[in-house]
């Protein structure tokens, strides 16, 4: 009763389930966002609202579009330079179609001019966002202003400008008010204002509005006259009668799959672990810090949708545009999600036409608004900034209210360890049994694929003892020596490892950089092809944290640059910012040289970045993450230059 005295008679009876009788429509039955937009469009037309031009810009597959079209915002144009965008907006345009009256404008928004449109009201959408995001702060830091697609908000604000309407809503992710120091937001807030507009902004979690989808989001409401508050959660616990969130289960239901859909599982190096993940984990399952008897991860070493099984009576976490093979969320029933099903996990309408394949489709999907978010704030601005007369009044959010989708977030882990216990009882496993020692023939590539090979293929013989100590001796197929050149001594750092052995011990009998390279990834295989870890990196910890490795490196006056090898292998100046003169200096070389040595250690598969590979590190400044080398085919690194 206590929440209750927050809200006024009259907010009172604004429920959701209120609204939706008002209309007509019923609520958390599958696929009712599609029955509520359909609703409100009937509303409008029975009582003959005038339609609001709107302009859409950054339009993406439209997701923004649909939930503002339903509301009686008119399309008259979108803006979208993504061609496949542009095909799934063309398909849902045209006589007969969604967007009956809009025109899709496959052009770069630089180019594009609205002197033609007449009297627009209204400008709706959301620049590019991965240079403010969690995964490309995690792939490259935050790259925000210093990326031409942290600059397209300045369009936005030149076509405000041209056009003047009376508002617009500016959708991003909730990271770009924290970029850059603060510095990228505060511009973004000031070149609005000084158009102007007054803004009102929150970050807001899409499931609170009936998404079954837990997405965060910030929202700008600009307005050249007049107020705005934020409409309260339909759904949650900060909703007006706590209306249980809209479940992933609940919305899928209906949608028909084929047998190999229902069939096909998870492949792949990581797939089958996917299946005692109990619903709502992820990878994590699988780390000390859930109390997994074999840990095969390092906590926080993956982004969180991998190995992502979703809670069928929850909303999924974040549907994201791209990701790999391992990418969450996955169904329940250890497969992945259909296309019609991602269509409904995001809201958007069964009808709704997405051109391409699968993976494109759901490219698409997730680089959208869902639907019925984009609803829930056009019909806030409906009632307060064009005064429509609707059958329901919204209850509305007071600016000191503060959300709980946050708090409600950090009391997670405790859940979900709670989840993995359980799971980890039932599960028959022993700890690891050791390995069998064996032999095998190997090479590498110049991008670091490794792989064992026969015959003539061959270049290096590998040779791997489990014992009390696991050894690894890697030696050249022809012109072997008996002397080693390159030790290395790798031990738990203070903490358990779960390897069962002491020490590993590296014994390199070339002096070819290739075998240093090959022994690491000998290492390596050993952790993944015996399920002890994914790859070194879980082993270590990620760069960030401190390392759970600890090595020592001897070499032969013959390895070149065999001093600074040994410097890197044993954590000096590794996974930290250095200043190129500290390094220099520490490395016992001219500054000059810098460069030619970063190159030869990106040649051993050691990620080296500086200014020209993350323009986020200052110039002049050279991070190393790890002690042991990490590129693979696969590494975004492997792709960029030092200089």
């Amino acid at each position: 009763m206590e929440q209750l005295t927050l809200f006024t008679l009259e907010d009172r009876k604004n429920t959701f389930n209120e609204i939706c009788d008002s209309l007509g429509c019923e609520n958390n039955i599958p696929a009712w966002p599609d029955d509520f937009g359909k609703a409100i469009r009937k509303y409008l037309k029975d009582h003959s609202i005038p339609v609001i031009h709107t302009l859409s810009l950054f339009s993406g597959a439209g997701g923004l579009d649909i939930g503002f079209h339903d509301v009686g915002f008119e399309i008259v144009e979108s803006v979208e330079i993504e061609a496949k965008f542009c095909r799934t907006l063309e398909l849902n345009s045209g006589k007969g179609k969604r967007f009956e009256s809009a025109r899709v404008n496959n052009v770069d928004i630089r180019e594009f001019s609205g002197n033609h449109l007449g009297k627009i009201d209204f400008i709706i959408g959301g620049p590019p966002c991965q240079t403010f995001s969690a995964a490309g702060r995690r792939a490259n830091g935050v790259l925000g202003m210093t990326d031409v697609r942290g600059m397209l908000f300045r369009e936005y604000v030149r076509l405000l400008q041209e056009l003047s309407p009376v508002g617009f809503l500016f959708e991003n992710v909730y990271g770009i008010v924290g970029a850059q120091g603060g510095e990228a937001w505060a511009e973004i807030l000031k070149s609005f204002s000084e158009i102007g507009y007054k803004l009102y902004y929150r970050v807001i979690d899409a499931a609170d509005y009936g998404v079954p989808q837990h997405r965060e989001r910030l929202i700008i409401v600009g307005l050249k006259e007049g107020e705005f508050k934020f409409p309260r959660p339909t759904h949650g616990p900060d909703s007006l009668d706590d209306e249980p969130f809209y479940n992933a289960e609940t919305a899928i239901t209906g949608i028909t799959i084929t047998s190999d859909e229902e069939k096909r599982g998870i492949g792949g190096r990581y797939g089958a672990l996917l299946n005692d993940i109990p619903p709502g984990l992820n990878y994590s399952f699988y780390t000390e810090k859930m109390g997994h008897p074999n840990p095969i991860f390092a906590w926080r070493s993956k982004f969180s949708d991998f190995l992502y099984k979703a809670d069928p009576n929850t909303p999924v976490r974040t549907i994201k545009a791209s990701g790999g093979a391992y990418t969450g969320p996955f169904h329940w029933g250890n497969r992945a999600f259909s296309d019609l099903e991602y269509k409904r996990l995001q809201t958007f309408p069964d009808d709704y036409e997405i051109s391409g394949t699968k993976q494109t489709a759901v490219m698409q999907i997730g680089n959208s608004v869902p639907p019925q978010l984009a609803r829930m704030m056009a019909l806030a601005i409906r009632q307060q900034v064009f005064d429509t007369e609707l059958p329901f009044k919204l209850s509305l959010l007071d600016e000191s209210e503060e959300l709980t989708f946050r708090k409600r977030k950090r009391q997670l882990t405790a859940i979900y360890q709670k989840k993995a216990q359980i799971a980890i009882e039932s599960i028959k496993r022993n700890y690891i049994v050791l390995p069998d020692s064996h032999k095998y023939f190997c090479t590498i590539t110049d991008d670091f694929r490794f792989r064992e090979v026969k015959g003539l293929e061959s270049e290096y013989e590998v040779s791997v003892q489990w014992a009390e100590e696991l050894h690894i001796e890697v030696r050249p197929v022809k012109g072997c020596s008996d002397k080693c050149e390159i030790l290395i001594i790798i031990e738990p750092n203070d903490v358990a490892w779960n390897l069962n052995v002491k020490r590993t011990t590296l014994k390199i009998f070339s002096e070819n950089r290739k075998a240093f390279t090959i022994a690491w990834k000998a290492f390596e295989r050993e952790l993944a092809g015996n399920s002890i870890k994914a790859d070194i990196i879980q082993l270590n910890g990620y760069y960030q944290y401190t390392p759970r490795l600890r090595c020592t490196c001897k070499v032969s006056a013959n390895i070149e640059y065999g001093d600074i090898v040994c410097k890197v292998v044993e954590g000096k100046h590794v996974a930290k910012m250095v200043p190129s003169h500290i390094l220099a200096r520490s490395w016992d070389i001219a500054e000059g040289e810098l460069v030619h040595v970063a190159k030869y250690l990106r040649a051993l598969g050691y990620e080296i970045r500086n200014h020209m590979t993350n323009p986020q590190i200052e110039d002049g400044y050279w991070l190393i993450p790890y002690v042991f080398p990490t590129l693979t085919p696969q590494s975004v690194q492997l792709r960029k230059k030092v200089v």
